[in-house]
Formats: C-alpha cells, sequence, structure tokens
C-alpha cells in the first residue's frame, strides 16, 4: 500500500508517525492502570489481614500471653486441679456420646433427604438446619420446659427415678441439639455429586441395600462424613449456652471445659480460666488442623 493509501485511511490530522508517538503513552498508560489494580488488592488483603488480626489473632495471643507470663508451673497445677480435670474428661466424655449418635443420623437424614422422594423433603431441611437459627440458650430453655420437673415429662420421670436436667442426660441432649446438622448438610452434596448410577448397578448385579450402601455409598462420601465429624466435634466441645441452662454448672458433677473457664474467671482465678482457655485453644486447633489434612488428603484422592 502506498503512502497516500495510507494517508487515505488514517484519521484526520493523524500521520503514521504521531501514532507511533502515542503508543509509549498508551503502554505507560496500561502500566499505571496495572499498577492501581495490584495497589487495590494489596490493599484488600491488608484490610482482611488487619480485621481478622484484630478479631482473631490479638485476643488468642493475648490469652496465651497471660497464662504462660508467670512460667509453666502454675499452669501446670491450674490444668491438673481435680474440678478441671473433671470438667475436661466430662466434655471429652460428651462428645464421645454426641458425636457417634449424630454421625450416624446424620447420613441417615442426608440419604433421605437426597435420594428420598416424598412431600416435606424441603421442610425436613429447613428443620434440620434449626439450630444454626436458634440461640443455645433458648434451645436449653425448652429442654428445661419439656424434661424439668415441672415441664411435659416431669411428672413421668419423676415418677420412674429417671433426672435428664442437670444431669449427664440433658448435656448429652442440649450438645446432640446444637451440633445435629453438620455431618448431615456435609454429606448431602456428596451425595448429589456422586448420583445414583453405581447403586443402581450394584442392585441390577443383585446386592441388598445394606450391601449397596456398605460397599458403593460409604466409600463414595466418607470424606463428606469424616469431615461433618470434625465439625461437629469441634461444635461439641465448645458449646456453651445450652449446656450452661441445663447442667446447672455443678462444680465437680455437670461442669463443662467451657463452663470450668466461666466459673474460674468469675471466681477471680484469672490463672485457672486462662489455663483451661488454653486447653480449648488447642483443641480448637487440633480440630482445624485435622480438617486442613482431611480436606488435602480427600483432593489428593478426588485428582487420583
Amino acid at each position: 500500500m502506498s503512502a497516500s493509501e495510507t494517508a487515505t485511511f488514517a484519521p484526520a490530522g493523524t500521520t503514521p508517525g504521531a501514532r507511533l508517538a502515542r503508543s509509549p503513552k498508551r503502554r505507560s498508560r496500561g502500566r499505571e492502570g496495572a499498577g492501581a489494580v495490584t495497589a487495590r488488592r494489596l490493599g484488600l488483603r491488608l484490610l482482611a489481614l488487619g480485621y481478622l488480626l484484630a478479631l482473631l489473632g490479638a485476643p488468642v495471643a493475648m490469652i496465651f500471653y497471660r497464662t504462660f507470663e508467670h512460667g509453666l508451673a502454675p499452669v501446670w497445677s491450674a490444668v491438673t486441679e481435680p474440678n478441671a480435670m473433671h470438667a475436661f474428661w466430662l466434655s471429652i466424655e460428651l462428645v464421645a456420646i454426641v458425636v457417634p449418635l449424630n454421625t450416624v443420623f446424620g447420613i441417615g437424614i442426608a440419604l433421605l433427604i437426597e435420594r428420598g422422594r416424598f412431600r416435606g423433603r424441603s421442610l425436613l431441611g429447613l428443620l434440620l438446619d434449626l439450630p444454626f437459627a436458634i440461640s443455645p440458650v433458648v434451645v436449653g430453655l425448652a429442654l428445661l420446659l419439656v424434661y424439668g420437673r415441672t415441664g411435659w415429662f416431669g411428672d413421668w420421670l419423676t415418677a420412674h427415678g429417671i433426672q435428664v436436667i442437670f444431669s449427664i442426660p440433658g448435656m448429652v441432649l442440649a450438645t446432640a441439639f446444637v451440633s445435629l446438622p453438620f455431618v448431615a448438610r456435609e454429606t448431602v452434596p456428596v451425595l448429589h455429586e456422586l448420583g445414583t448410577d453405581a447403586e443402581q448397578a450394584a442392585a441390577t448385579l443383585g446386592a441388598s441395600a445394606w450391601q449397596t450402601f456398605r460397599r458403593v455409598t460409604l466409600p463414595a462420601i466418607r470424606w463428606g462424613v469424616v469431615y461433618g465429624v470434625v465439625l461437629t466435634t469441634a461444635r461439641a466441645l465448645g458449646e456453651f449456652g445450652a449446656v450452661s441452662i441445663v447442667s446447672g454448672r455443678i462444680e465437680g458433677q455437670t461442669q463443662t471445659l467451657p463452663l470450668y473457664v466461666q466459673d474460674r474467671f468469675e471466681n477471680f482465678d484469672t490463672t485457672g480460666a486462662y489455663a483451661a482457655a488454653v486447653v480449648l485453644a488447642l483443641l480448637a486447633f487440633a480440630t482445624l488442623l485435622g480438617m486442613n489434612l482431611l480436606a488435602r488428603r480427600a483432593h489428593r484422592d478426588t485428582v487420583v
């Protein structure tokens, strides 16, 4: 194409030399725009990290500092005190009872929601999420009104010598209610993604419903179930509101570790309160570590 033809297609008042002269400016503007985007991203990250630091990092760090500022001896004496040990093992006992119960229930209700075809299935899902919406204190009060001495079943329970409120059974009920949805809610999406092809193939080959569940369904949903178990464990260990209502907070009898922390703090035993809080924090860290390890292993198995 000749120079005259080039001039014909060029915009009025624009020459090839002028266009070449403008291209560095455009590149400069592009670099400035990329720099602004990078600055905004860094600003958002710093804002998020600062928020997490102020909300989580600083309080947890302060608890650890106040716990160990006088050395290890007072901490060890506080955590090995009989009431502290009883509160710790009572919390572990509640977890050992509640987690298997909610695991079995969670798997069953997940299968019912995902595989069942009946009216009211969506309502069942809403009821399953009820513990997320209701305050634990309200749950504890409701259990007190139902199973207490003046409650609906109070007279019958008293006549048969059964004590639910202010004892271990009531604490199990409260802890089970607040940690109910986790296994089911982690299993339902896995079942949905799994589909029914493998189960139908097993049934076609003559497998019973139990054999299909044990050999096909359960291995496929195992990571969702395990992840839900970890979340249930964490929730059961840290439960305070509902248990505080139904337990009576009797020291050395119905006092879990979170209740023990409050009791020590209200009685100005800051060393005991901080030491028990550190034990709870370490249990929480162990739970988070377990969740991350399980997530990585599940991802690795999925990729393979």
